[in-house]
């Protein structure tokens, strides 16, 4: 019984993961109705960020995971600005092969680093030993990503049903030009949606 306890754990675990990465792809989708493409080289820059700031130079890791939120905050932001504003109005097909294309891009961009295409591993900031409950294991990664996904998806349930500005992505998702018609700005909105999701991208590579 507690090997079926142990996977059930384990299985809530790896969705999670996956829960919180899709987190970012939902609130561009909420926003914009736009699949982006280019959603997981945000999660690799992220990655190498922290990384380099890491192991290269020495930062603390607390200090490297908010200089990295900072970065790829901006980094989102800048992509939305320079190449998916100009596509508001748009047939939505345009702006699901622009963000293909800037998946490829960054790939590129990627591969040309230091890093290229190798393996590296983060340092341990979490306790190694594991929590043991009836005979059912599970590490202080696994718990704290679990902790932070749970309470990631509520505050944006909240956000997207409550507050102003969720509402305002909502109504630009269901219809530009009438939530421009409104008083709403699409653009910002926009911004703000592309922004959050690259701080998703690096929550993401925090807890894996």
């Amino acid at each position: 019984m507690s090997y079926f306890f142990q996977i059930v754990v384990s299985g809530i675990v790896v969705g999670s993961i996956y829960a919180l990465a899709a987190l970012g792809l939902v609130l561009v989708y909420k926003s914009s109705r736009v699949a982006n493409f280019a959603h997981g080289q945000i999660i690799a820059a992220g990655a190498f960020i922290t990384f380099f700031l890491t192991v290269r130079l020495g930062v603390p890791i607390f200090f490297s995971f908010l200089a990295s939120m900072l970065i790829t905050f901006f980094l989102a932001m800048s992509v939305e600005r320079i190449f998916l504003r100009r596509l508001i109005g748009e047939p939505i097909i345009s702006v699901i092969m622009v963000t293909i294309g800037l998946a490829s891009i960054f790939d590129g961009l990627i591969y040309l680093t230091p890093f290229g295409s190798e393996n590296f591993s983060f340092p341990r900031f979490l306790p190694t030993e594991s929590i043991v409950v009836g005979g059912v294991s599970i590490s202080w990664t696994q718990l704290v990503g679990v902790i932070i996904t749970f309470v990631l998806i509520g505050c944006f349930s909240w956000f997207f049903k409550k507050s102003t500005v969720g509402i305002s992505m909502r109504a630009v998702s269901d219809d530009q030009f009438g939530a421009m018609s409104v008083g709403i700005s699409v653009p910002r909105v926009f911004a703000l949606a592309w922004a959050t999701h690259g701080l998703f991208g690096v929550h993401e590579i925090e807890r894996v």
